[in-house]
C-alpha cells in the first residue's frame, strides 16, 4: 500500500543532553505511522535516528534508510528498515533521500544535521525542488541560528524571502501537519540532474 507522505527527516546520531529530544524523535516517527506515512532518513541506528525510526516502525510506517558505505559501520546501519540502501558516498545518500521524500523536517542534531537541513533549503530556492522544508525549533534549540539568519538578511547576503521558504516551529503536531498539507500542494519530484 502507497503512504499517504513520504517525510525526510534530519536529526542527531547522538540522542543530545535533554532528554525532550528523544521524546520529540519518538513522536515523529509514531506520527508518521499513525497518519500512514513513510519516514525517510539517514538509515543509522544511534542516537535520535534510532529512536525515531524504532517509533515509526513500532507504529507501522514504512521506513527508508540512506546510509553511505562507509558509514555503515561507524553509525551502526538499521538493518531492520522496510528499506535500507546502501551507497558509495553521502552526494548519493542525500540525492536519494531527496528524491524520495515530499517534505523534509530538521529535528535538533548537529553538524551532519545542520549540513543537510540547509541543502534541502538551498535547493528550494534555487528551484531545484518547492517541496516544504521544515524546523522543529525544541525549548529555543534554533533560537540562536534563527538570529543568526536574521543578522545575514541585516547585512545584506540574505533576503526575508529566502527565510519565508521555512516552516518553523516549536508545536510538533502542527509542524507535522502543515508539512504534510504542503507537500500535498507542491509537485514532487527533485532535478538532482542541476544539483
Amino acid at each position: 500500500m502507497k503512504p499517504a507522505f513520504s517525510l525526510c527527516v534530519y536529526c542527531g546520531s547522538r540522542v543530545g543532553a535533554d532528554t525532550r529530544f528523544a521524546t520529540a524523535a519518538a513522536d515523529v516517527g509514531r506520527w508518521i505511522g499513525q497518519h500512514g506515512g513513510q519516514l525517510v532518513y539517514g538509515g543509522g541506528n544511534n542516537g535520535l535516528m534510532g529512536v525515531m525510526a524504532d517509533a515509526a516502525l513500532d507504529a507501522g510506517a514504512r521506513v527508508v534508510g540512506v546510509i553511505p558505505h562507509s558509514m555503515v559501520e561507524r553509525e551502526w546501519a538499521k538493518r531492520d528498515c522496510t528499506e535500507l540502501h546502501i551507497v558509495e558516498n553521502m552526494h548519493q545518500r542525500k540525492s536519494l533521500m531527496a528524491e524520495r521524500a515530499d517534505a523534509f523536517l530538521a529535528l535538533p542534531g548537529g553538524i551532519g544535521t545542520f549540513e543537510e537541513f540547509f541543502e534541502a533549503w538551498t535547493w528550494k530556492q534555487l528551484g531545484f525542488h518547492r517541496k516544504p522544508v521544515g524546523l522543529f525549533d525544541l525549548g529555543g534549540y534554533y533560537q540562536p541560528l534563527l538570529h543568526f539568519l536574521q543578522e545575514s538578511v541585516r547585512s545584506g547576503f540574505m533576503s526575508e524571502w529566502q527565510l519565508d521558504l521555512l516552516t518553523i516551529g516549536s508545536d510538533l503536531d502542527a509542524l507535522l501537519a502543515s508539512l504534510v498539507e504542503g507537500a500535498r500542494m507542491s509537485p514532487r519530484g527533485v532535478d538532482t540532474s542541476e544539483i
